[in-house]
C-alpha cells in the first residue's frame, strides 16, 4: 500500500534484541529504499522532543507486541501524523491491533526469555522490507532464501562452539566488538551473555574502541570480535592488532577459510562466506551458542534468567 520511498524518514522503535534487529535494518533500508533512518529506543523517544510528523514512517518491533515502552512511544508518534507499520510475532497482540499496518515474523511460540530465533525472523522482515519496491527484488529474495540452508551449517557446529566457549566461563567481562552490518551483532552478542550467563559484557562499534574502551583490555579482559570479509575488514583486523598489542584475548568469528583472522585468534568460529549485508543472519548463531554453553556450564537455567519477563508490560 506505500513504498518508503514516500517518507521523509524512517523511525524504528524497540527495546532490546528488537533494538539491534532494528540497527541491522537502518543498514538495509539506507542501503536499498535510500531513505534515511534513525533506530530509538522506545522508552527514549516517548519522552523525546523528536520532531515526528506525517512524513515519517514508524516501524515498531516487538516480539509479544505488548512491551510498554514500544506500544506507547509508536502510539504518541502515530498521535503526531506518522504511518506506524508493526513488526509482531504474536497476532491480535496490542501492537498489532494499534497499528496502520503490521508484519508477521511468523517464528512461531519462543519460550525462552532471551530473544534468538525472533530475532532472526525480525531481520528477515526488514531485509524483505527494505527491498520491497526494487527492480531487482526477486534476486535478492533468493539471496535470502538461501540463508536458512547456511544457518544450519553453522548450527551443526555447536560442539565445536561449545568447546571453545569452556575456556571462558569463569571471566567476569568480555568486550564484543563489530563494524558496520555486525556492530548490531556484537550489541546483540554483549546482550545474550548478559542475559543468561550473567557475566558482564559490552558491545561497542569496533572504531570506537581506541576512544575508551581500549583503556579495559589486558589479559583479564576477553574480546569477542565479529569479523566477516567485508569493505571493513581491513580496518577491524587493524582493531584486533590493536588488542592483541595490549594483551587481549581474542575470540574471532569470521568467513571460514580466513587464514589471517585464524592466525590472530586465540579461538575462530567461521561461518559460511555470505554477502556481506546478509552476515548478520550467520555472525549473530555462535554468539547465541557461546553464551547459552557458558550460562549451561554454570548451571544457570537459560530460559529463565532471573530478574528478567519474556514480555515486558511495565515502564
Amino acid at each position: 500500500p506505500f513504498s518508503l520511498k514516500d517518507f521523509r524518514r524512517v523511525l524504528i522503535v524497540a527495546c532490546g534484541t528488537s533494538y539491534h534487529a532494528g540497527l541491522v535494518g537502518k543498514y538495509w533500508i539506507e542501503k536499498y529504499a535510500r531513505v534515511p533512518v534513525e533506530v530509538l529506543y522506545a522508552s527514549e523517544l516517548r519522552y523525546s522532543d523528536n520532531p515526528v510528523s506525517e512524513k515519517d514512517l514508524v516501524i515498531a518491533i516487538s516480539q509479544s507486541g505488548e512491551t510498554a515502552d514500544t506500544r506507547f512511544s509508536a502510539l504518541s508518534a502515530k498521535e503526531r501524523g506518522a504511518l506506524l507499520l508493526s513488526i509482531v510475532n504474536v497476532m491480535g497482540s496490542a501492537l498489532d491491533r494499534e497499528s496502520d499496518y503490521t508484519l508477521y515474523t511468523h517464528a512461531g511460540p519462543e519460550i525462552g526469555v532471551a530473544a534468538t530465533k525472533t530475532f532472526t525472523a525480525q531481520l528477515a522482515v526488514l531485509y524483505s522490507l527494505a527491498i520491497s519496491n526494487l527492480e531487482e527484488k526477486e534476486e535478492l529474495t533468493q539471496r535470502l532464501l538461501k540463508i536458512p540452508s547456511l544457518m544450519e551449517e553453522v548450527l551443526s557446529k555447536a560442539e565445536e562452539v561449545k568447546n571453545i566457549a569452556l575456556n571462558y566461563t569463569s571471566y567476569k567481562n568480555m568486550l564484543y566488538l563489530g563494524r558496520y552490518f555486525n556492530y548490531p551483532i556484537a550489541l546483540e552478542g554483549a546482550l545474550k551473555l548478559k542475559e543468561i550467563s550473567y557475566i558482564h559484557a559490552e558491545g561497542y562499534p569496533a572504531g570506537e574502541m581506541k576512544h575508551g574502551p581500549i583503556a579495559l583490555i589486558d589479559e583479564k579482559m576477553p574480546t569477542v570480535v565479529v569479523a566477516p570479509k567485508d569493505r571493513v575488514y581491513e580496518k577491524i583486523i587493524s582493531n584486533i592488532e590493536e588488542v592483541l598489542a595490549r594483551r587481549g584475548i581474542v575470540i574471532g568469528v569470521g568467513f571460514e577459510g580466513d587464514q589471517n583472522l585464524k592466525g590472530m585468534c586465540k579461538h575462530l568460529i567461521e561461518v559460511p562466506p555470505v554477502e556481506e549485508d546478509l552476515s548478520p543472519f550467520l555472525t549473530v548463531l555462535p554468539l547465541q551458542l557461546f553464551a547459552y554453553y557458558i550460562a549451561d556450564y554454570l548451571g544457570l537455567d537459560v530460559d529463565q534468567p532471573r530478574n528478567l519477563a519474556k514480555t515486558v508490560t511495565v515502564e
